[in-house]
């Protein structure tokens, strides 16, 4: 008998569903990502490597999660979908985004992340990787134009009737994540040191504690949780605040580690409990590899291109497909030791990096872990704590912010009317002055007569407006994010 299939749209399903494309993937409410929606995502990334010789019938597909607790139900759902499409599935298991990316990229595999990043557990997704590494929007594109042919009984199947296909959990996949950053810092180079690691329920903290242990550190573990915590590197929690201070005062701690939900955007402290911003962050990293072209957004710190330690600094749009777009540019037209760089800390390597005589293996996705070790062995290269590093940096400040529930149209809308300097400087020249200049490479980002920065733009995947600012003191950066917002809490 044959089965009876209906044929769905992808770009219908995003509407139906509620489930969107954001950043890497797709994105909702859990309970809106039922499995049927989930495996129709997946089955029509799968089918469209398929169709374009990405992929083979019969290729394995790695698959990993994140602690939240509907990833298991989703991973499950996307393990149906591989086997449907014809491949083999890899559980890798709960580990880091950038591990089982690097797992897949270098067997030149696909792999299919469930994770929802930093958002509250109430919502998850799914990244897709390529066998090359993550989708970018020509990919994103061509997924939402897709339609795939999914049999009656699953759309009617209830979630909990999904009979289990998730294969035995395969561990070479973490075990090559700690080897990489092993085998890349000298040994006990980390010696001396006393670091904390923030644990919460990020699915790196087993393997930032076994890696930074390894390398010598003292390690003590702080605030493990067996409920998810959205820990949001670009806007912390003011409990996040005091917790670490707290412990950094308790335990005489020379730094604190941690990381988002599902391992690839970074936090690290000084040794006053105090965390870097994390474009800052980004930029002592990149100097401690010693890269040579530095992507990174456009809403990242000034300090990156002042600080003249790179022979050139490329700025995009705001979103890890864009900044691979730009590094793959960047080697393309012949620029080795090619990193990049978020706001939020995550950092990528385009090209193979080269230290102390050690190669550090290309992997262009947002990684957590490598940024903490940098800065802790620049820190000690440089023979100073970690707050001493700021000496190293022209003085400019970020912080940034947001408005949640603000309808994307709504800031569309506003923000539009905000590209004329004489609109611009209508709103904000009582505030900060006569605007200078105007980019609207994302949202829009005024720079005044002063040299102050406010940046304003909708989120790509929440109903969100945020804003940026950037001054020559971080009491200045905080005070022009509180003006803004109260500025722009009218605007709803």
């Amino acid at each position: 008998m044959t089965e009876t299939c209906k044929t769905l749209q992808v770009a219908e399903l995003m509407k139906s569903s509620g489930v969107m494309f954001g950043t890497s993937g797709a994105r909702g409410l859990a309970n809106d990502m039922r499995n049927y929606v989930c495996y129709a995502y997946a089955l029509a990334f799968l089918q469209y490597l398929l169709e374009t010789r990405q992929i083979q019938a019969g290729d394995d597909v790695a698959v990993a999660g994140d602690f939240r607790p509907s990833s298991p139900r989703i991973m499950n759902a996307v393990t149906h979908a591989i086997v449907d499409a014809g491949c083999q599935p890899i559980h890798t298991g709960f580990i880091p985004t950038p591990a089982v990316a690097c797992f897949a990229i270098k067997r030149g595999m696909a792999c299919i992340m469930v994770t929802g990043s930093h958002i509250p557990d109430d919502r998850n997704g799914i990244k897709f990787y390529k066998p090359a590494g993550e989708i970018l929007k020509d990919d994103e594109q061509a997924l939402c134009s897709r339609s795939i042919n999914i049999s009656q009984s699953l759309l009617e199947k209830d979630d909990v009737d999904w009979h289990m296909l998730l294969p035995p959990v395969e561990h070479e996949a973490q075990r090559e994540y700690v080897q990489r950053y092993l085998n890349f810092f000298p040994a006990d180079c980390l010696q001396g040191l006393k670091i904390g690691i923030y644990e919460h329920s990020t699915v790196l903290r087993d393997i930032m504690a076994e890696i930074i242990e390894s390398l010598g550190a003292n390690i003590i573990h702080l605030g493990r949780s067996e409920h998810f915590i959205p820990v949001d590197t670009e806007a912390i929690r003011p409990e996040d605040v005091l917790l670490a201070q707290g412990w950094s005062a308790e335990y005489g701690l020379d730094a604190i580690v941690s990381a988002d939900g599902d391992g690839d955007r970074p936090l690290i402290s000084n040794e006053h409990g105090q965390w870097l911003r994390g474009d800052v962050a980004g930029v002592f990293c990149a100097h401690y590899l010693q890269a040579k072209h530095v992507v990174t957004p456009i809403s990242s710190n000034t300090a990156v291109e002042k600080s003249a330690w790179f022979e050139q600094v490329d700025r995009t749009r705001i979103g890890s497909p864009f900044v691979i777009a730009a590094m793959n540019q960047a080697i393309r037209q012949g620029k080795t030791s090619v990193v990049g760089y978020e706001a939020n800390g995550g950092f990528l390597t385009g090209t193979d990096i080269i230290l102390n005589h050690q190669t550090l293996s290309a992997l262009p996705t947002r990684d957590a872990m490598l940024v903490p070790l940098a800065i802790l062995m620049l820190a000690k290269a440089s023979g100073t704590a970690i707050s001493g590093l700021n000496r190293l940096l022209p003085g400019r400040f970020t912080s940034s912010g947001r408005l949640k529930n603000f309808p994307n149209h709504v800031s569309q809308s506003k923000l539009k009317a905000l590209l004329s300097k004489d609109a611009a400087e209508a709103a904000f020249k009582d505030t900060f002055g006569e605007v200078d200049s105007i980019d609207d490479t994302d949202g829009v980002r005024m720079t005044f007569v002063s040299g102050e920065i406010v940046h304003l733009r909708g989120s790509g995947n929440a109903p969100e407006l945020r804003c940026y600012n950037e001054a020559n003191s971080e009491m200045r950066a905080l005070e022009m994010n509180e003006i803004c917002l109260t500025l722009l809490s009218v605007w709803r």
